[in-house]
This record gives C-alpha cells, sequence and structure tokens, in this order.
C-alpha cells in the first residue's frame, strides 16, 4: 500500500493550498481516508475525515470552514483544499486510510500513512 501526499509549500497568511493524496495497493473505496497534520513539537493531530463515499466529512474545529476534504474514488485519490490559511496551520500534513471507518479520529485507528507534504504559511 502507497499513499503519496503532494502540493505543500509555502503560502502566505490568507492564501489557498490544496494538498492531494493518491493512493495504490487498496481498494481506495474501502477505506475512510483522513488528514493529519504535525507541527514541530507537537503531537500529530486529526484534520479532516471523508468517508468511504464521499458523502460524509468531519473536520477539526480548529480547521472548520476553511478547509474542505473531498475523494475522487476512480482517480484513487483524496484531497484537502485549504484556504484562509493561517501561521498555525504550519506543519507536515499526512493522509491516512482507515479500514474501519469507525469514526474513530485517531492516529492508532488508522491502517496505513502516507509520507507527509510540508505547508508552511508565512505570517
Amino acid at each position: 500500500v502507497q499513499l503519496q501526499a503532494s502540493g505543500g509549500g509555502l503560502v502566505q497568511a490568507g492564501g489557498s493550498l490544496r494538498l492531494s493524496c493518491a493512493a495504490s495497493g487498496l481498494t481506495f473505496s474501502n477505506y475512510a481516508m483522513d488528514w493529519f497534520r504535525q507541527a514541530p513539537g507537537k503531537e500529530r493531530e486529526f484534520v479532516a475525515a471523508i468517508s468511504r463515499s464521499g458523502g460524509g466529512t468531519y473536520y477539526a474545529d480548529s480547521v472548520k470552514g476553511r478547509f474542505t476534504i473531498s475523494r475522487d474514488n476512480a482517480k484513487n485519490t483524496v484531497y484537502l483544499q485549504m484556504n484562509a490559511l493561517k501561521h498555525e496551520d504550519t506543519a507536515v500534513y499526512y493522509c491516512a486510510a482507515d479500514r474501519d471507518s469507525s469514526g474513530v479520529y485517531h492516529p492508532t485507528a488508522m491502517d496505513y500513512w502516507g509520507k507527509g507534504t510540508l505547508v508552511t504559511v508565512s505570517s
């Protein structure tokens, strides 16, 4: 199984970025997909999740209204559209696959992880 995240970079506060995560080696539509992030010196934290079909989404309070998660099961890809970025959004962003789709938004509930993509927001 491979999850390849991309799309990170340097952006000014208030700007936007779109992250992508391409999956291979698994039946993508059988997995809920999540995004997590980890800032320097901090624990990995949940950002957003999307159900297997894409019909359900869930967000951390810190990103609600600014970030949008979506998926394209035909392309085996999940996206994270990030708008109105803040300096505190600076982190390495990871995509993760959740086979059980249990609604437990914690790193230990994930089955597979990508390597992460760095997002830096300058203030």
